[in-house]
């Protein structure tokens, strides 16, 4: 494996695991959430550097569903992220320490909502490219097994199905949905349960975005 592909993967496994960090922002802290922000938007510059050949490519060649889906879903998380960014900088009470008192509550609202739905749409960007991961990981295996695909693939269910009931229990689409205006945390809850939880949401909608981009595929080859 290349250098430059094994930077890729640790770039974006730092990455996810900041994210889920994130979510449980009073649980951890918030002077950790902001540092912990701050590496997320290095790490998100790092990606893009990484990733520079598909900027240049993005007016080029045609456009079949699946890059049309993620074009579209690139824009959308690059849109949440730089929400998240720019509202958590002018929030910061312990980075930067900018008194943007009149605009707070606002500016919370622009960070939750773009908290949520980044979440969501990073979740289906790593779906997205979930089918290359596989394809590294089948590489380093000797010999395919059927076994290990249906028991992947009896995993992926689980964690779907759990993850499901995460989204639900976590009044994760109220979040999205602006149903409320503050995230409730239970304080005598342990930050692993919560990972889990958020791990599982995450997990959901990797599936998802990995088999709507499996559908894509099939599609566009009809064409």
């Amino acid at each position: 494996m290349k250098t430059k592909q094994i930077l890729k993967i640790i770039t974006d496994v730092f990455m996810t695991a900041a994210l889920l960090l994130l979510m449980a922002y009073s649980l951890i802290g918030e002077a950790v959430h902001e540092w912990l922000g701050i590496s997320i938007f290095l790490l998100f510059v790092l990606h893009h550097i990484l990733n520079i050949k598909w900027c240049r490519n993005l007016f080029r060649g045609n456009y079949p569903p699946i890059r049309v889906f993620g074009t579209v879903l690139t824009l959308l998380v690059l849109l949440s992220m730089a929400g998240s960014m720019i509202s958590g900088i002018l929030l910061s009470r312990y980075v930067f320490r900018l008194d943007v008192h009149s605009f707070s509550a606002a500016l919370r609202t622009v960070h939750m909502l773009s908290a949520y739905w980044g979440f969501v749409f990073l979740s289906l960007h790593l779906g997205l490219h979930w089918g290359r991961i596989m394809g590294m990981a089948r590489k380093l295996t000797k010999k395919p097994s059927k076994f290990r695909k249906w028991t992947l693939r009896s995993m992926a269910v689980m964690i779907s199905a759990y993850g499901a009931y995460a989204f639900v229990k976590r009044d994760f689409g109220n979040y999205m949905l602006l149903q409320y205006h503050f995230v409730f945390f239970d304080f005598e809850e342990s930050v692993a349960r919560f990972l889990m939880d958020y791990a599982a949401i995450m997990g959901l909608f990797v599936c998802a975005g990995y088999y709507f981009a499996a559908m894509l595929i099939q599609k566009g080859k009809k064409y």
